[in-house]
C-alpha cells in the first residue's frame, strides 16, 4: 500500500548535549504507542540510545532512526547527538531530513552545539520548529528562551504558547491560538491531554501573543493580511495554514514549551510536527547530475519516477551484515531489487529492506520516494553515495565530512589480534566517516583520528566491547597539517637506464598556495603533446599520494594548488610508475622551497563560569595561546567566548577548569578552522628545540 505523502514527516530532534532529545524521544515513543514503558536516559533504558556506552554516559553518540504515527501521519524520526565530537552525525541526518525540533534548555537556553546545530539547518535549508524542554527547573524561562534565539541565531522564533506555572510549579501550556489550557497530571505520565478555557490571568497575555501570531502570519499570505486590516476575524486554520508557509521558508519558528521528563507538553509539540513542518512534498525536488554529461537532472517526491536515494549512515549489525539507511527521494524499489551505486559505478542487489524501530526491525516489501529504511545487501556502500535506478542514474549532493583533529596510535595488547583490530576499525571508518585509520609506514603504528578526546575514547571502547579486541592507545597527538606561502616552479624527474628497458618520466610543475580551507586542486595546464594524455593520471595519482605525508613533519598538505604544465617522455621507457615517481619527487622539492608552513587546529570554546573565577579562567586561557572573542552574561554566569589552539588544550582542560573554579565552570569546545602556528611552536613540533 502506498504511504500519502502528506501524511508523512521525515523528522530529526537536535540540540546542546544535555536539553534533553533522547528524553524529548522517548516520550514521543510513548505517546506514539511504540513502546509501552518509558525509557529514562538516566538509568540507561533509553529506546533510542542503545550502544552500551550511550546508557552508560547518558549521551546518544549514533543518530538512531525510528518509525511512528501520530493522528494518522506517519512519523520517521532520528534523533541525533548533541556533542560536538559526534557532529558528523548531526550533519549527515541533517542532510536527508524534511524538518527539525530544535530542543533548547528552558535554563541554558541558547549554548555553543545549539548554534552548530542551527548553522547545519540552515546550509541545508531544513525548516524547524522549537521545543524550549526542562520547564519544570529553577531558572527556566519560556520567553527569555525565546528571545535568546532571536539575538543569538537571529532565529525569528515566535511563542506560539504561555506556560502555567514556572521552575516546580510548572504544570501545562495555554495554546495561543485557540486561548485554551492543559495542565498535566502527574500520576498518567501526561497521556491524558484534556483541553479547558484557559485562567482569565492569562486572558492579556494571550491577546498581546495572538495579535504578535496573527501579523506575522500575515506577511506569508496576501489574503490574510488583507482580511487583517479590514478588522476581520482571522480563523485557527487560516493562520496555520500561513504560518506553516513561512516555516518552510524558514522565516519563523513557532516556539512551544514543556518538560519532557515530567511528561508535559510533549503531545502539543507533536500536533506541531503535523501542522507546521514539511511533508516531503513540501521540500524543492531533489536536483542531482547525470554522471556522463554532468547537467542538472530533478526528481520529484514521487513514487512513479525512476528511483533515487542517498545511502546518509553506514551500520554494522552482527545478524545481517551492513545497514545502509538510505532517504529515498523518488520512485519505488522493490526488496530483491537491483541498484546502481552511482558515486561507485557498481551494481549492487537490495537483499532486503528494513524499517528501523531503534534497535529493532521489521522487514518491508518495498519502500517509495518519502520513506528512510535501511537496504540489506549493499557490500560497497559508503556515506553519502548516490543510490539510483540502473537505466537513470542521478548522482546527489555529497555529504560533507569534517576533519579529523587529534589522532593516536593503537596496538593490540595480543599480537595475535592485530589483524582482527584492522577488520574492526576499517568496520567503524566505514559507519563513522569522521572516524580515520591510517598506517604510518615510518613508525610501523595503527594511527586513529578523529573529532575530539571523547570521540576517540568511545572508538576505543567499541573495539573493546563489541569487537572484543583490547587494545593499547598512545598519547593523544595534534592533527596538524602543511603549506606553502609561495608561488613556485618545479622540475621532476625520474630516469633509470640499467639495460634493457629504462624509466622515464619528467615533469614541470607549478605550486601555488591557496586559502584556507581550500583543500588541494590538480590541473592539467599541458599543451602540444609534451606529455601523453595518458599518463596525467598518474602524475595526479603520484601528488595525492605525496600530499599524505608533506616533507616539513610528514604531515598531510592541504590550501595548495598544483598544475602541470610542461615535461618530456621516452616512447619506450616512460611508464605510469615513472611519472608517478617523478611528480612525488617534485611536489617534496617544490614545497620546499616555497616557503613550507606548519597549521594548526584552532577551536572555539565557550567557558561558562561564576564571576568570582572570570580572571582566573581568562587568564589561564590567554597563557594556552587564546585569543579572547567576547563575553556575555546569562543567568547570573559569565560566558567567555574565545579561539584556542587544539594543541594547547589536550591533557586535562577539564580537570584545570574544575580545580580553578571549585567545580563551577563549564566548557564546550569544537573546530573552527586551521591557523598558522608561531614559528616557536612549529620548531617545537618539528623537535628543532
Amino acid at each position: 500500500m502506498s504511504i500519502d505523502l502528506k501524511k508523512h514527516r521525515n523528522i530529526g530532534i537536535a540540540a546542546h548535549i544535555d536539553a534533553g532529545k533522547t528524553t524529548v524521544t522517548e516520550r514521543i515513543l510513548y505517546y506514539t504507542g511504540i513502546s509501552h514503558k518509558i525509557g529514562e536516559v538516566h538509568s540507561g533504558e533509553a529506546v533510542m540510545d542503545w550502544m552500551e556506552q550511550e546508557k552508560e554516559r547518558g549521551i546518544t553518540i549514533q543518530a538512531a532512526a525510528i518509525t511512528c504515527s501520530w493522528k494518522g501521519t506517519s512519523i520517521n524520526i532520528i534523533d541525533t547527538p548533541g556533542h560536538v565530537d559526534f557532529t558528523i552525525e548531526v550533519g549527515r541526518s541533517l542532510r536527508v531530513l524534511d524538518g527539525m525540533v530544535s530542543v533548547f534548555c528552558g535554563v541554558a537556553g541558547v549554548q555553543p552545539q545549539s548554534e552548530t546545530v542551527w548553522r547545519q539547518a540552515t546550509r541545508y535549508n531544513v525548516p524547524s520548529i522549537v521545543f524550549v524542554n526542562k520547564m519544570d527547573r529553577v531558572g527556566a524561562e519560556f520567553f527569555r528562551v525565546v528571545d535568546d534565539i532571536n539575538t543569538r541565531l537571529n532565529g525569528n522564533a515566535l511563542a506560539m504558547q504561555i506556560p502555567v506555572g514556572s521552575s516546580e510549579t510548572f504544570r501545562g501550556v495555554v495554546d495561543v491560538l485557540t486561548g485554551k489550557m492543559v495542565l498535566f497530571a502527574e500520576d498518567d505520565k501526561g497521556l491524558a491531554v484534556q483541553w479547558q478555557d484557559a485562567s482569565p490571568e492569562y486572558a492579556d497575555q494571550i491577546a498581546e501573543l495572538r495579535m504578535k501570531i496573527a501579523e506575522r502570519a500575515c506577511d506569508f499570505d496576501d489574503v490574510l493580511a488583507e482580511r487583517y486590516l479590514d478588522g476581520k476575524e482571522l480563523g485557527i486554520d487560516q493562520i496555520k495554514a500561513a504560518l506553516r508557509k513561512g516555516v518552510l521558508k524558514r522565516e519563523v519558528f513557532p516556539a512551544f514549551c514543556g518538560s519532557a521528563f515530567k511528561n508535559k507538553g510533549v503531545q502539543a509539540m507533536l500536533d506541531a510536527v503535523v501542522d507546521y513542518l514539511p511533508s516531503p512534498l513540501d521540500v524543492p525536488a531533489v536536483v542531482g547530475k547525470d554522471p556522463d554529461t554532468d547537467a542538472d537532472i530533478t526528481r520529484k517526491a514521487d513514487p512513479s519516477e525512476p528511483f533515487s536515494g542517498l545511502a546518509f549512515k553506514i551500520m554494522t549489525d552482527p545478524f545481517v551484515g551492513t545497514l545502509s539507511f538510505v532517504r529515498v527521494y523518488s520512485g519505488t524499489l522493490k526488496s530483491g531489487s537491483y541498484v546502481k551505486n552511482v558515486t561507485t559505478g557498481n551494481k549492487e542487489r537490495v537483499s532486503r529492506l528494513i524499517r528501523m524501530l531503534s534497535n529493532k526491525r521489521e522487514e518491508i516489501d518495498f519502500v517509495e520516494a518519502g520513506d528512510i529504511a535501511a537496504f540489506v545487501g549493499l557490500k560497497d556502500v559508503k556515506t553519502g553515495d548516490s543510490l539510483s535506478d540502473e537505466k537513470h542514474p542521478i548522482l546527489l549532493e555529497k555529504i560533507d565530512i569534517p576533519v579529523a583533529v587529534i589522532s593516536s596510535s593503537v596496538e593490540p595488547k595480543n599480537k595475535g589480534d592485530y589483524d582482527k583490530m584492522v577488520v574492526a576499525l576499517r568496520k567503524m571508518a566505514q559507519e563513522d566517516p569522521s572516524f580515520r585509520l591510517a598506517y604510518n609506514e615510518e613508525t610501523g603504528q595503527t594511527v586513529i583520528a578523529g573529532m575530539g578526546e571523547l570521540h576517540l575514547e568511545i572508538q576505543i571502547d567499541r573495539l573493546r566491547r563489541e569487537h572484543k579486541v583490547e587494545v593499547e592507545p598512545g598519547k593523544l597527538q595534534v592533527a596538524y597539517k602543511e603549506t606553502i606561502q609561495k608561488p613556485i616552479e618545479i622540475e621532476g624527474k625520474y630516469i633509470k637506464q640499467s639495460g634493457g628497458r629504462g624509466q622515464y618520466g619528467h615533469v614541470w610543475l607549478k605550486l601555488e598556495p591557496l586559502e584556507r580551507g581550500a583543500g588541494f586542486k590538480f590541473e592539467n595546464k599541458l599543451s602540444g603533446g609534451s606529455i601523453p594524455r595518458e599518463f596525467v593520471p598518474a602524475i595526479e595519482k603520484g601528488l595525492l599520494e605525496a600530499i599524505t605525508n608533506g616533507p616539513m613533519g610528514g604531515y598531510q598538505v592541504v590550501d595548495m594548488k598544483v598544475a602541470v604544465f610542461d615535461g618530456s617522455y621516452h616512447d619506450v621507457d616512460s611508464s605510469e610508475i615513472a611519472f608517478k615517481i617523478a611528480a612525488a619527487m617534485a611536489l617534496r622539492d617544490g614545497m620546499k622551497k616555497a616557503s613550507p608552513v606548519l597549521l594548526e587546529p584552532i577551536m572555539k570554546v565557550e567557558v561558562e563560569t561564576p564571576e568570582e573565577y572570570m580572571g582566573d579562567v581568562m587568564g589561564d586561557l590567554n597563557s594556552r595561546r587564546g585569543r579572547i572573542l567576547g563575553m556575555d552574561e546569562k543567568n547570573k554566569v559569565q560566558i567567555i567566548r574565545a579561539e584556542v589552539p587544539m594543541r594547547e588544550m589536550l591533557g586535562g582542560y577539564a580537570t584545570t577548569l574544575r580545580s580553578m573554579s571549585k567545580g563551577r565552570a563549564s566548557y564546550s569546545m569544537e573546530f573552527e578552522c586551521y591557523r598558522e602556528m608561531p614559528k616557536n611552536v612549529e620548531e617545537e613540533v618539528l623537535g628543532k628545540k
